[in-house]
């Protein structure tokens, strides 16, 4: 059975293909910047999908509040490191105001990863 869990987890590892890729593409392109920092956040909040998705299922999280927290940070990420992949290929923006979107969604994400924290069953 596919479970919320998996999704998340095998989006986290799909964020993490695609971080390295960007960041090999960096090396590459003349927009290495924008490049190299979608890759990094891409990476960087794969670590922490996987990380929360543990803790979640170990009780260490509130599992509603995780789930939507962790849905909101792929989101979050995804958007931002569209927005500057998109500006590193092609010199244009995925769309008005995406990556400051995706930057409040990801700073969502965290805020709701910490309440469910607050808010666990376990200690």
């Amino acid at each position: 059975m596919i479970t919320t869990t998996r999704i998340h987890l095998t989006i986290a590892m799909l964020m993490g293909l695609f971080g390295v890729t960007l960041l090999a593409a960096a090396t590459h392109a003349g927009a290495a910047d924008t490049l190299q920092i979608a890759g990094q956040m891409l990476l960087f909040h794969a670590s922490a999908v996987i990380g929360a998705c543990v803790a979640r299922r170990a009780g260490l999280l509130a599992d509603i509040g995780a789930r939507l927290a962790i849905s909101l940070l792929i989101l979050g990420v995804a958007l931002f490191a569209a927005d500057l992949a998109m500006r590193g290929f092609h010199g244009a923006r995925l769309f008005m105001g995406a990556a400051p979107a995706g930057g409040f969604m990801m700073l969502g994400g965290w805020l709701g990863l910490a309440g469910s924290a607050l808010f666990a069953r376990r200690v």
